[in-house]
């Protein structure tokens, strides 16, 4: 084989990069450990970046992350404990995720619902972020044992402080008083979809369930025991719920759903009862998620705002960072997003 082409076979190398990129190897490496263009502004211009990835795209560079981990500590992975996969909430933050950390050349790695410390404990991660922590003394422990072994955690709850590990907080409660009275604005037949365990804690403690019977109460409307109706935390459950509502003798005139993903289901139900959205029943989800917009009609929705990328943000700064400092609490506070699935001014929205 002439040398020539036995060349163009070699596997690229780190310092082919640099001289083709026209930088040090050193600040070749740096680009590569994800820490270019970093939030402190201690990175490489952003420029000089662009020029090193320009030059591994051209030469099919692929950088050897078993040695970068060796040398810098670092396992360029992401771990994201994901209780529901088939949530909208859930792919929205995992879209998010994937999208920030593919900037920094990290990859995301989500867990399926399951032991999330077993997972966490058997493979290692810059960063690890938890939706499904409970607050109860064992998941307590839990958290307390990665963090002694120096694992960088971020979670998801609307009620642990942060302890050794940063806390999003995003409340719902808020928000779900906001949906019930955007509702009540209009109408006083009022429906909800609520998950199984948000009604059956609801006599013991605040849950989603909560602003739709204290509101109903206030106002002091009678709701008909068939207009709550519960769903598993599956699609298929919440869209059975929705039929059931949607089919009760007397039907309500708007839907409160404790999810968008019960939400959605609501819609397509009565899409599918030949009802009109939201001329014969309006629908209203809580979370803010992408899917909000894409539904037609669209859906009118509570929650967060640009809430997904400045989480992803977060999540990947935590993984980048070499000086974390201390823990702490990220409060992201809820808003309506009106959208047409409540439109106030639609043609049949009535009292009843």
């Amino acid at each position: 084989m002439p040398q020539d082409e036995r060349q163009a076979r070699r596997r690229p190398t780190l310092r082919m990069v640099a001289e083709l990129a026209g930088v040090s190897t050193a600040t070749v490496s740096y680009v590569f450990s994800g820490r270019a263009g970093s939030a402190s502004g201690s990175g490489v211009a952003e420029a000089t970046a662009a020029r090193v990835h320009a030059a591994a795209e051209e030469l099919n560079y692929r950088p050897n992350r078993a040695a970068r981990a060796m040398r810098t500590g670092r396992s360029g992975m992401i771990q994201l404990s994901l209780h529901m996969l088939s949530d909208p909430w859930s792919l929205a933050v995992a879209d998010a995720v994937n999208l920030e950390a593919n900037r920094h050349d990290l990859t995301t790695l989500i867990l399926a619902d399951g032991d999330w410390h077993a997972a966490l404990d058997r493979v290692e991660s810059d960063v690890a972020y938890l939706d499904g922590a409970g607050v109860d003394h064992d998941s307590r422990e839990k958290l307390a044992d990665l963090v002694e072994r120096g694992r960088r955690l971020v979670v998801f709850s609307e009620t642990l402080e942060p302890e050794g590990f940063d806390v999003i907080r995003s409340d719902a409660l808020p928000g779900c008083y906001l949906a019930m009275d955007h509702l009540l604005e209009r109408h006083s037949a009022i429906g909800c979809l609520a998950s199984d365990n948000a009604v059956r804690l609801a006599s013991t403690q605040t849950t989603r369930y909560t602003p739709y019977v204290e509101r109903m109460s206030q106002r002091g409307l009678r709701a008909d025991p068939s207009w709550t109706q519960t769903y598993a935390e599956t699609q298929a459950s919440a869209f059975a719920a929705a039929v059931r509502l949607l089919s009760a003798p007397t039907r309500p005139t708007a839907v409160y759903a404790t999810t968008d993903f019960a939400a959605l289901a609501a819609i397509n139900a009565a899409h599918m009862l030949g009802l009109r959205v939201p001329h014969d029943v309006a629908v209203i989800g809580v979370g803010n998620t992408p899917d909000a917009r894409l539904v037609a009609p669209t859906l009118t929705t509570v929650g967060p705002t640009d809430f997904y990328a400045r989480q992803a943000r977060i999540i990947v700064e935590r993984a980048l960072s070499d000086d974390l400092g201390p823990a702490r609490v990220h409060d992201f506070p809820w808003s309506l997003f009106p959208g047409d699935s409540t439109d106030l001014d639609a043609p049949g929205a009535r009292l009843r």
